[in-house]
C-alpha cells in the first residue's frame, strides 16, 4: 500500500513539474512570439523590440497565459510606469560592474581630434571649437549589438538637445548612400560622419560599437567596447559629470 501512494504521489510531483514545464514555454517571449498593438496589427520582433527599448513601450500576455498558443500585448506605458522603468534600470545599471574599457583610448590621455564632416554637410573642428563634452561611437550598419544600442542612444541625444556644451558624433565606416538608405527606417540622432574607416584605423578602434567621451578639457574620461546593459548608463553618468 505504501509503495502505491509513493508511486501515485511521484505521478503527481511529475504533472505539476510538467505542467509548470509547459506554461514556462508557451509564455516565452522571443522572435517567435506574436505581439500584437490594441488594434490588432502584429508587429515583426525587430520592431517591437526596439519600442521596448526606448522605455515607452511595455508587452504583457495578452489573453489566457496557459493557452497552447498565447500572444501578447504591445502597450504604452503611462508616465508613472515610464519613470518607475527608468528607476529601475538605472538602479539595475548602477549595482552591474564597469563596462568593459576600450585599449586604445586610456583615461586621461589627448584625444587626438580631426576635422569631419557629417551626413548633412555639417562641419566639425573640434581643435579650435574646444569648451564642449564630445561623445563619439564608432559603428557600422551590419553590426548587431550598434544597431540595437541606437534607441537608447537617440533617448540620451533627446536629453541633450538643448545643451550646446555637448556634441554626439557616430563614426561610421558605411558610404554616405548605405547609411542614408539605412537611416530612413532606423533613425540615428547622433551626427553621423560617413566613410569613417580613416578615423577608425587612425585610433586603433577594431572593436565595435566603441564608446569615447572626451571632457571639455580635450581629455579621455570614458570608453568602452562593445554592448553591455548598462553600456548607455555609464556613458551618461560620464556626460553628467563633465558638465
Amino acid at each position: 500500500m505504501k509503495k502505491i501512494m509513493l508511486f501515485l504521489a511521484l505521478c503527481f510531483s511529475v504533472n505539476i513539474l510538467l505542467a509548470q514545464t509547459t506554461i514556462t514555454r508557451t509564455t516565452k517571449l522571443d522572435e517567435k512570439s506574436i505581439v500584437k498593438d490594441e488594434s490588432g496589427s502584429i508587429y515583426p520582433y525587430a520592431i517591437w523590440k526596439k519600442l521596448t527599448q526606448t522605455g515607452e513601450y511595455g508587452i504583457r500576455t495578452n489573453g489566457d497565459p496557459n493557452s497552447e498558443n498565447v500572444e501578447f500585448l504591445l502597450y504604452r506605458l503611462t508616465e508613472e510606469q515610464k519613470a518607475t522603468f527608468k528607476k529601475r534600470k538605472e538602479e539595475m545599471a548602477a549595482t552591474l560592474p564597469k563596462p568593459r574599457s576600450s585599449e586604445v583610448f586610456r583615461d586621461g590621455e589627448k584625444f587626438r581630434f580631426d576635422k569631419m564632416k557629417d551626413l548633412n554637410g555639417n562641419k566639425y573642428d573640434f581643435k579650435t571649437d574646444v569648451g564642449k563634452v564630445v561623445v563619439f561611437n564608432f559603428w557600422f550598419i551590419n553590426c548587431p549589438p550598434c544597431k540595437q544600442e541606437i534607441p537608447e542612444l537617440n533617448v540620451l541625444v533627446a536629453k541633450y538637445k538643448e545643451n550646446k556644451d555637448i556634441v554626439f558624433i557616430a563614426i561610421a565606416l558605411d558610404d554616405a548612400y548605405a547609411l542614408k538608405d539605412f537611416l530612413k527606417l532606423s533613425p540615428f540622432n547622433y551626427n553621423v560622419i560617413p566613410d569613417g574607416r580613416f578615423y577608425s584605423d587612425k585610433h586603433g578602434v577594431k572593436a565595435y560599437p566603441t564608446h569615447v567621451v572626451v571632457g571639455k578639457d580635450g581629455l579621455v574620461k570614458f570608453s568602452t567596447i562593445g554592448l553591455a546593459s548598462n553600456t548607455v548608463y555609464w556613458v551618461e553618468k560620464t556626460i553628467k559629470e563633465q558638465l
